[in-house]
């Protein structure tokens, strides 16, 4: 996997991924950003996300549950002096659909967690204490 990260100007950088796929990160005014882009810890956090999120639906649908949206809101804490490293993150799920299974669910967060989403698994290794929740919306 490669990637190329190319200065803009300020604290603005243009990020490629090796897939050819383009992200605009960019720091707060008060930092010389112009508030323009991603912040790129926030991008580690979407990342991770974005991971876990793409493991529980291909469960989900491998299980055959009718989900109409699944949603990961993540909660992260920083560590108040530097390097500001992530000490805590929550990702929870909020799955709807039409007659969702909740073991199905549960067991597709669970093995997101402890077996498939390599971004929260690294996270955990490096000391971050990674939780996890889940929530079952019935669609009308």
């Amino acid at each position: 996997m490669k990637a190329t990260v190319k200065w803009v100007d300020g604290a603005m950088f243009l990020g490629e991924s090796g897939s050819g796929h383009s992200v605009v990160m960019d720091g707060p005014e008060d930092h010389g950003g112009r508030n323009m882009g991603v912040r790129p810890m926030e991008m580690l956090l979407l990342g991770m996300g974005g991971c876990a999120s793409f493991d529980v639906m291909s469960m989900l649908k491998k299980s055959r549950q009718d989900v109409a949206d699944c949603r990961c809101e993540l909660d992260a804490q920083r560590a108040d002096a530097v390097p500001a490293v992530f000490t805590e993150i929550h990702l929870k799920f909020i799955v709807s659909g039409k007659g969702l299974k909740e073991n199905h669910v549960k067991r597709a967060v669970e093995l997101s967690a402890e077996k498939y989403c390599s971004a929260s698994i690294m996270m955990e290794k490096a000391g971050v204490v990674v939780s996890h929740s889940y929530e079952m919306v019935e669609a009308e």
